[in-house]
């Protein structure tokens, strides 16, 4: 089914699907108004977000996908933001979601068939309480009593989020007046959650333990925001010292860039103890290979 978030783009799928003289499966997103209490770049179901659509909207919505010929209104999605460490939001938000549903079903004999709760289980980058996972399903399961619709679920930090460590290297260390600076070969590009949200991930120096001090860990990327921690704890380093920063498995690389002409890292899976290469690092020939010659 196509996810569809406004009465625009709605529309829009309409009219594709007229071309192609087919029916498109629909659902529409729900935006439900709920505090998500977490960070506000990662927030996505209160009305100030970008995200879906009211109440409201929802239902002309669905009665404008059941009159239509090249539409199928199948489903719903209700995803109020990421990182998520407590169960009300949730509860708060299934809860008006189902209650359209069956508002829907009642009023305009719509019956979907497919219910996206979304996803935003957060998992553990400091010292974070985690949802229960047990409570989280018997909240999702009570909201939808009585309802035979499917349940489609989103945990994708919550999986891979702690899978991943990002490992660089120590080029040196600088003070400036009293401030130190460890310098290494990673940055902003290769993992942006400290730059864009100011977000927490633990950093061990691989083998060392002695002579901790406050500093900051920044990258040589021409940017004052390209940093991995600010003052924090840490041994003094040399170069070449290994540096592994932890929960990186998700929004890591799939955020990377090649901003200041920087290859991408290359990515090694361990499985069993072995290791693998499953993604070879990017080349300079990579980063012009789509550019156009025009040169005489």
């Amino acid at each position: 089914m196509i996810n569809v978030e406004s009465e625009a783009e709605l529309t829009r799928v309409e009219l594709m699907a007229k071309n192609l003289q087919k029916q498109a499966r629909i659902s529409i997103r729900v935006n439900p108004n709920v505090d998500p209490k977490t960070h506000p770049y990662i927030s996505t179901g209160l009305h100030e977000n970008k995200f879906g659509v009211d109440i409201d909207t929802a239902k002309r919505m669905y009665i404008s996908a059941k009159k239509s010929e090249y539409l199928d209104p199948i489903g719903i999605h209700c995803h109020i933001g990421s990182q998520l460490t407590q169960l009300a939001p949730i509860k708060e938000s299934v809860n008006i979601v189902a209650n359209l549903v069956r508002n829907i079903k009642a009023a305009l004999d719509v019956e979907l068939k497919f219910f996206d709760v979304g996803g935003g289980l957060g998992i553990v980058y400091d010292n974070e309480t985690l949802i229960n996972t047990y409570e989280y399903a018997q909240t999702i399961l009570d909201a939808l009593h009585g309802l035979d619709i499917t349940i489609v679920c989103e945990p994708g930090r919550y999986l891979v989020g702690n899978s991943g460590v990002f490992v660089t290297k120590v080029l040196y260390e600088k003070t400036n007046g009293e401030k130190r600076f460890v310098v290494v070969d990673g940055a902003m590009n290769d993992l942006l959650r400290p730059t864009l949200y100011d977000a927490y991930h633990k950093i061990e120096v691989l083998g060392k333990s002695e002579n901790s001090s406050t500093c900051n860990v920044v990258g040589p990327v021409c940017e004052s925001g390209d940093f991995f921690a600010k003052d924090i704890e840490l041994p003094l380093t040399e170069h070449n010292d290994l540096m592994a920063i932890y929960s990186s498995g998700a929004y890591g690389f799939t955020m990377a860039s090649n901003y200041n002409t920087r290859g991408k890292v290359a990515e090694i899976a361990v499985e069993d103890g072995k290791d693998r290469l499953i993604r070879k690092r990017e080349t300079f020939e990579d980063l012009i290979a789509l550019e156009e010659q025009y040169l005489k």
